[in-house]
């Protein structure tokens, strides 16, 4: 990639008591090259400074050029924060997956979230999942030098037609020569396929865990794990996608045929290797398994085990942190998706034995994407200003901030939560995880008693 496509990086935090706060780092600030490299992104920019010596040029707000040196400890941080992990342009997706989100969203929302990245940078420092159908030789080359691994990859199927079907894209049929180039240069991926029924289930999935496994062994196995996900549909999707929703028989059966393949692996491999998302039991009816099945979550942000590392820690945390009363007493309203009606109820049957404390929980479905069955993080604003209408919602509402745009306080529809306390008139908690429901639960003063 040449030099002019990189853009100086836009500073936009200082952390306190860093090296850059000592120089005089201010946001605004946009780092212009370390030891006369220009990072690309924040991994070369992490390579860079790990050194004693450098020397960086700055511009500042005003235009002006700065060149700084420093000395410092090896692997001492900057304590510098930027506007983007990229400095340069974003890889950009070129495959026509029927399936993809971005393509399953309605006309005039933030340009931002039609964006189709399939950036192995990203997926690097972040776990965001690529398919390795866009990269140039230069690009393969930084992977292997710069030791950029694990990697998510969406394989969604090893049979070339198979996946070459479901990306829309003819290399997507060199999966299998990319596993190996994997292996061969001891790096890993982690792998996920989306299930699209009549297309990669069946006789297609099994083929597709076997091929996999082969490449799951060794010191150094190339797939690290895999994540069976079913396909998510909007009612935005297009018409011609030869998509059907995933329905609970669908669903009983995959959990049947991976489970026995799970048997096998472990026999095999020592692990589990292929693991279900949470989303086929909540399908299915069934029950979410054992702690012990999930091994140590090596999918837990694709939604394999979520749910019961959230019943986990919220029994961990409610020994420590639960009273055995609560006054003045107060009446909250627990916002979920329908999906995890019936999976919370050992929570809510937890909360409700503090004295004093009440707590029910509304499960909506998303009407804005079109869902029966809708999981937590994907509903709106407008699904709740609708499904919360005309209810008794007591004292506040509290709100998991898996629904909202990381660090901020809007919705994906962008409705703002104070929307949300104007329409209903009550106070909306936002809960990060169970240590924050607990703590909305029993910091929460109510402005009237509750009788």
């Amino acid at each position: 990639m040449s030099r002019s496509t990189v853009r100086p990086a836009l500073v936009t935090h200082v952390l306190s008591h860093s090296i850059a706060e000592d120089i005089g780092f201010q946001p605004g600030d946009r780092l212009v090259s370390v030891n006369g490299i220009a990072p690309r992104d924040l991994i070369d920019y992490q390579f860079l400074c790990a050194d004693e010596f450098l020397t960086l040029e700055v511009l500042d707000e005003a235009g002006e050029t700065h060149t700084v040196e420093i000395e410092k400890d090896y692997d001492d941080d900057l304590g510098l924060e930027f506007e983007s992990a990229l400095f340069d342009n974003l890889i950009q997706c070129n495959n026509r997956c029927p399936f993809c989100f971005i393509d399953q969203k309605p006309p005039g929302m933030r340009d931002t979230l039609y964006l189709k990245d399939d950036d192995y940078r990203l997926s690097f420092l972040y776990g965001s999942y690529l398919t390795l159908t866009n990269l140039p030789p230069a690009e393969w080359e930084r992977i292997e030098r710069m030791r950029l691994s694990p990697l998510y990859v969406s394989v969604h199927a090893t049979e070339p037609e198979v996946r070459s079907r479901l990306l829309k894209n003819s290399r997507a049929g060199l999966i299998l020569d990319q596993l190996q180039w994997f292996q061969e240069r001891r790096l890993q991926i982690h792998a996920q396929v989306v299930v699209c029924p009549g297309i990669n289930d069946g006789i297609h999935l099994e083929r597709t865990l076997q091929d996999l496994a082969k490449f799951g062994g060794g010191e150094v196995p190339a797939v690290a794990s895999v994540a069976v996900v079913p396909v998510g549909l909007t009612r935005f999707r297009p018409p011609e996608d030869e998509l059907v929703p995933v329905s609970p028989d669908d669903a009983k059966a995959t959990i049947a045929q991976v489970r026995a393949l799970q048997a096998e692996f472990r026999r095999q491999l020592g692990s589990t290797f292929a693991w279900l998302a949470d989303e086929w039991f909540l399908i299915a009816g069934m029950e979410i398994p054992d702690t012990v099945d999930y091994e140590d979550y090596p999918q837990i942000d694709n939604g394999v085990g979520s749910i019961r590392l959230f019943l986990d820690r919220f029994t961990e945390d409610s020994d420590r942190l639960l009273p055995a009363s609560v006054s003045p007493p107060r009446r909250l309203t627990w916002i979920v998706g329908n999906a995890v009606r019936t999976a919370f109820d050992p929570i809510l049957d937890r909360l409700n034995a503090v004295n004093g404390l009440t707590v029910e929980t509304i499960a909506l479905n998303s009407d804005f994407w079109g869902q029966e069955i809708s999981v937590t993080g994907v509903l709106t604003g407008r699904d709740l200003l609708q499904g919360l209408k005309h209810r008794d919602l007591g004292d506040a509402i509290v709100l998991p901030t898996v629904m909202l745009k990381h660090g901020e306080t809007r919705f994906l529809d962008d409705v703002t939560v104070a929307d949300l306390e104007r329409e209903f008139g009550v106070p909306v908690l936002l809960a990060n995880g169970t240590e924050g429901l607990i703590q909305c639960c029993i910091d929460t003063v109510p402005t009237v008693a509750t009788a």
